[in-house]
């Protein structure tokens, strides 16, 4: 088990999801059921599932929630290039996020990555 607290991944993956939230605080309200939704889902579930790896006994475990957080990753990516496409949001807001989410995709490539080395 690990103290997520102490992990880099799932702090920078917490104040993604944070700037996720404060960049939607403006999308239309017949968004607020559909991307907007999703979006947020999407944010939260990477931060989560980091969690909830974490908090297993074993790194098998571990490993395949943060495939799960991986793929959520890639969910939030494609959502925010679709919100920018549709003109809900600006390249200005989002080109952070999308670097900020750059940046969480590739500690969770690497935790997995040093994971799969121990449990082979």
């Amino acid at each position: 088990m690990h103290n997520i607290k102490k992990l880099k991944i799932w702090n920078d993956s917490i104040d993604l999801c944070v700037d996720v939230y404060q960049a939607l605080a403006n999308m239309p309200n017949d968004e607020k059921y559909g991307l907007s939704s999703q979006i947020k889902r999407s944010a939260v579930s990477i931060s989560s599932n980091i969690a909830e790896g974490a908090g297993r006994e074993r790194e098998k475990e571990f490993y395949y929630f943060l495939n799960i957080a991986y793929g959520s990753s890639y969910e939030l990516q494609t959502q925010l290039i679709l919100c920018e496409k549709l003109n809900f949001i600006s390249e200005e807001v989002n080109k952070p996020l999308l670097d900020k989410l750059n940046d969480v995709q590739k500690m969770i490539y690497v935790f997995k990555e040093n994971i799969n080395k121990r449990i082979i």
